[in-house]
């Protein structure tokens, strides 16, 4: 039986801000066993040796020291192996030496020494732990719910824990569309193919922004019925007939609506003329027939949905990218998305404040597809179901009445016309 996760804090603090631990060796020691929150990755067989290719592949380092006096650690770089968080040593290191296992990245310092900014708390390795006290794996999730839900005298006598392991993944997935606070963010340079690869977890995209000089967004909206990625683009004969291959398949082609929308000259397509860019310059402004014709969003009056001065995006399912218009060309931009929890499986993190709500997801879940339980149970956890969630979006909602006081306070000045 698995050992619920209660909580409590089994890290140092030199464990969770240097992301060290440190040993102090005994006569002929040869094993060290390490208490981290994050397991040891250890790359291959020879991943001690730095001269190995599989030694970038390890997240920690192994350090040792006579003293024990900052500067005095010399990374061990002998023969050892590491199994479940037990790290072995090939010979012993001589009794009353320090020893320290420090996780990293591959980029860093000598651990302990002072001169180098930096040596002691490092890398991704380390940072991804901090403020990990918030939250639960979805694996001490399900261990959990399998003590404290599963057994003689509780509602749920018997379930299979690959049964709990779904529906706790089909938990995340809608709780992270609407509840948790799933949305990643990922900072890309648009190309001059003017298309980035959707990231590997992305299922919605929630803003797109431009950053400018000063580190400030700008937001960049969908091009809408501007233009449009087609999702086939085959090749046709004189007769307008698509022509296909010699395996029956239709030949496909570069689409010529995205090469135009590419190519697209933006001061054209908004009313501009005469190399001018600035919305404020209204001697530059185009009328009559091309007026109405080419100025799509950035002049007064017109379809508010094209009213945007910082470019358009679209998605590109084709290809699994998303595409932005040819005024972006080189920006730094932000892609906000949604995620569906899942994408590090039983690693992904759940919010404590909705770990109750999700042991009631589960709990209804599995007793509504048993066949012969009374209605008025289902329909009591259904309720109990619905009452947890909506408690968990209202303390997730993170509202504090300062600020939301701030930005009321603006409400109160006159707009003079």
């Amino acid at each position: 039986m698995p050992i619920p996760n209660n909580g409590l804090i089994t890290e140092t603090n030199r464990q969770y801000y240097e992301g060290a631990q440190g040993f102090i060796s005994l006569l002929a020691q040869t094993q060290y066993t390490t208490t981290f929150n994050t397991d040891l990755i250890f790359g291959g067989l020879n991943a001690w040796d730095p001269n190995d290719i599989d030694y970038a592949l390890n997240n920690f380092k192994l350090y040792t020291s006579s003293t024990g006096f900052p500067g005095t650690f010399n990374e061990y770089i002998l023969s050892y192996g590491v199994s479940n968080n037990i790290i072995t040593l090939a010979s012993a290191i001589p009794a009353n030496y320090y020893v320290v296992v420090q996780l990293k990245t591959l980029d860093g310092g000598n651990y302990g020494n002072p001169l180098i900014p930096g040596s002691y708390a490092y890398g991704n390795t380390v940072e991804e732990n901090y403020g990990s006290y918030a939250y639960l794996t979805l694996n001490d999730v399900i261990n959990n719910f399998m003590v404290a839900y599963v057994g003689a005298g509780k509602l749920i006598g018997d379930v299979k824990r690959t049964d709990v392991i779904f529906h706790a993944k089909r938990a995340m997935q809608e709780f992270s569309y609407d509840t948790l606070k799933s949305i990643h963010s990922m900072e890309l340079n648009i190309p001059p193919s003017l298309s980035v690869v959707l990231p590997q977890d992305y299922v919605n995209y929630v803003k797109v922004s431009w950053i400018d000089d000063y580190g400030v967004k700008h937001p960049i909206y969908p091009a809408n019925n501007l233009t449009i990625n087609p999702y086939e683009n085959p090749i046709q004969d004189t007769r307008g007939v698509p022509i296909q291959d010699n395996f029956s398949d239709n030949i496909e082609g570069d689409s010529l609506t995205e090469k135009r929308w590419a190519n697209d000259n933006f001061l054209n397509l908004f009313g501009l003329q005469n190399g001018a860019n600035n919305i404020n310059n209204i001697n530059n402004y185009w009328d009559g027939y091309q007026w109405d014709y080419y100025a799509y969003g950035r002049q007064y009056g017109l379809d508010p949905q094209y009213a945007n001065i910082n470019g358009y995006f679209t998605i590109n399912d084709r290809e699994g990218k998303m595409s932005f218009s040819s005024d972006l060309r080189g920006r730094l931009i932000v892609l906000e998305y949604i995620s569906d929890g899942l994408a590090y499986d039983l690693d992904t993190k759940v919010p404590k404040l909705a770990e109750e709500a999700l042991y009631a997801y589960v709990i209804h879940a599995v007793i509504s597809l048993r066949i012969n339980q009374p209605e008025y149970l289902v329909q009591r956890l259904k309720r109990e179901k619905t009452a947890k969630l909506r408690n968990t979006k209202i303390r997730l909602s993170n509202i504090k009445l300062e600020e939301i006081t701030q930005v009321m306070r603006g409400k109160s000045k006159w707009i003079k016309h």
